[in-house]
């Protein structure tokens, strides 16, 4: 089939978790076979993917080392629709010889409008009002917030999203600081960010504390109790507002026991989640009883515009695998021979 003024080999493609209409379609028309339809763990494991050429999926379907070891080297290339990979053995694949492309760039405004949104919310007990009149209560003078302007806010982690977040956040007057051992000091300079060398230095300075790092060894349980501690209570313009933290990024990076205690003995003011260590969150876990604490299930990427998005993009991506291109969005090049 031509496609675009160059010649095409029709792949079967597995789409697991869901997508977008129009990405479905962008594939089909390409001459390429859409199955749609969740996967089981234990089919996984038994090599079900051995009846594909790619495979596209979310955070729900898992890609450890043995299901790639089971698809009988028919599998060319894995799409994560999204950004995180954890779900997926990078370096099994490129074991394999099968490339993982993701779709980084999708979500970003859907993210910092979600995290932006968790901030004015703690601060703006939005969450426990609503609460409170659904329950018959007029809480009016109990609810006094504090303003974001004139806070420092500071941001673990410093790729586009929360560059993003820092664009918006400077905008409504909080200053910006960032830890990310990976970031060259001329960027977080171009976006008058203070760059910290420490991460204690970040949480020590800092009232409002916003996640946006990747979930790893280096990372897991990153924020714990000895750091929230850390954090000042009192902004620098004199108001004691408390500490607020929020994470759109990954469960995991937060030691939500710890989270909770500091809720419970008045370290943090509030917390807000859209990633839990467990997901789905159980009902009654004892976080979401406390009613400095508010979270939405996972999603930070569920706009209309980033699912249009972020299914285009990867089914961009994957194509470019399977027509022998080079993608750039391939996260595990570096590991490929």
């Amino acid at each position: 089939m031509t496609f675009l003024g160059y010649t095409r080999l029709m792949a079967r493609i597995a789409v697991t978790d869901g997508m977008a209409k129009d990405a479905v379609t962008l594939l089909e028309e390409s001459g390429h076979e859409v199955v749609l339809g969740t996967i089981g763990a234990e089919d996984l494991l038994n090599g079900a993917l051995s009846e594909f050429d790619a495979i596209i999926v979310r955070s729900a379907t898992k890609i450890p080392a043995a299901v790639i070891e089971a698809t009988s080297d028919r599998v060319r290339v894995i799409g994560r629709a999204g950004v995180g990979v954890d779900n997926i053995d990078i370096e099994a694949a490129a074991q394999s010889g099968v490339p993982v492309v993701n779709a980084p760039r999708a979500s970003t405004q859907s993210v910092v409008e979600l995290t932006i949104g968790h901030l004015l919310s703690s601060l703006r007990h939005i969450p426990r009002s609503d609460r409170g009149l659904r329950n018959g209560q007029w809480e009016k003078k109990a609810m006094k917030g504090t303003e974001l302007s004139g806070k420092n806010l500071g941001l673990i982690g410093f790729g586009r999203i929360a560059q993003g977040v820092g664009t918006v956040a400077q905008a409504l007057g909080m200053d910006i600081h960032t830890y990310d051992p990976y970031l060259p000091p001329k960027v977080a300079k171009a976006q008058n960010t203070i760059l910290h060398k420490n991460v204690d230095t970040l949480f020590a300075n800092c009232t409002h504390i916003s996640i946006h790092c990747n979930l790893n060894d280096e990372t897991h349980h990153l924020v714990n109790a000895k750091r929230l501690a850390m954090m000042p209570g009192r902004s620098n313009d004199g108001i004691d507002c408390g500490n607020h933290i929020v994470n759109c990024a990954r469960g995991g990076i937060i030691d939500e026991s710890a989270l909770l205690e500091a809720l419970e003995t008045g370290v943090l003011a509030s917390a807000a989640l859209d990633v839990f260590e467990i997901e789905p969150v159980p009902a009654d876990a004892p976080l979401l009883q406390h009613e400095n604490f508010h979270g939405t299930p996972h999603i930070g990427a569920a706009t209309m515009e980033a699912q249009a998005r972020v299914g285009r993009d990867i089914a961009l991506a994957v194509m470019a695998v399977l027509d022998g291109k080079k993608c750039e969005t391939t996260v595990n090049a570096h590991l490929l021979d």
